[in-house]
């Protein structure tokens, strides 16, 4: 981490009561290259620190949000949000983060199981440069709609959105027409009346599956290995922070 970009990050961390923290900038960096190569806590180079250290920092920051705050701060301040992206990912669950049991009264490991073995769903909106603005995820085998229910309220004022045919349900674009956003989503084939859209606006969409597939060159984001979801979606949220908003 450059010092400008430490400038910009610091005021989201919390504040040292007591005894002072190890160096933020030193352990962030050690998150930053486990979540980038897929390592396990134990094999962090030894320049970030003890592995505990690293671990429990992680851990904790991200049941604080302070990697959702670095994240929804910076997105809000530098989008283009003219025509915003919605779309979802699968996200392969590897064997140590697979367990479906979690905590009494909360909502599971959100794992599911699909066709493809054991996965996580990833939500997410984009600007329209195809940069993540807000993400939500879900057990593998949630609909669409699901996420799409979780994203509508917290989507930024828009011209227009962009999403393929999953997305395409009445109560959906009703809903984007009553927040002043046009829908530009193709009909299903089912469909008796066929839905008009703009083509040449519907091929920008793109952008979101270029976003996925560059979230994916982290290997702890391309492969879930966290039991926590947590800390997986905290792992998501940092991950889009360094390659799209520092």
């Amino acid at each position: 981490m450059t010092d400008e970009q430490m400038a910009w990050l610091r005021p989201y961390f919390p504040k040292s009561h007591g005894k002072p923290r190890v160096d933020d900038r030193r352990e962030l960096s050690g998150i930053i290259f486990i979540n980038r190569n897929g390592l396990r806590w134990c094999d962090a180079p030894m320049e970030y620190g003890p592995a505990k250290t690293l671990y429990n920092r992680c851990k904790r920051w991200s049941e604080m949000g302070v990697f959702a705050r670095i994240f929804e701060g910076l997105a809000s301040e530098a989008a283009n949000q003219k025509t915003i992206m919605i779309d979802a990912t699968y996200l392969k669950a590897h064997r140590t983060a697979s367990s479906l049991r979690g905590k009494k009264g909360g909502r599971g490991r959100l794992i599911g199981r699909t066709k493809g073995g054991m996965n996580t769903k990833l939500h997410a909106v984009t600007d329209t440069n195809g940069r993540p603005l807000r993400f939500f995820m879900t057990a593998g085998q949630v609909s669409d709609y699901t996420g799409a229910a979780a994203l509508l309220g917290g989507l930024p004022k828009a011209e227009w959105l962009l999403g393929d045919r999953g997305y395409d349900a009445d109560w959906f674009r009703d809903a984007l027409e009553d927040k002043g956003i046009k829908p530009c989503i193709p009909g299903r084939k089912a469909r008796k009346t066929p839905v008009k859209y703009d083509k040449r606006r519907y091929n920008r969409r793109n952008r979101i599956e270029i976003m996925f597939g560059r979230l994916k060159d982290w290997r702890r984001v391309a492969t879930r290995y966290d039991r926590y979801p947590e800390v997986f979606l905290s792992a998501v949220a940092l991950a889009a922070t360094v390659m799209f908003w520092l």
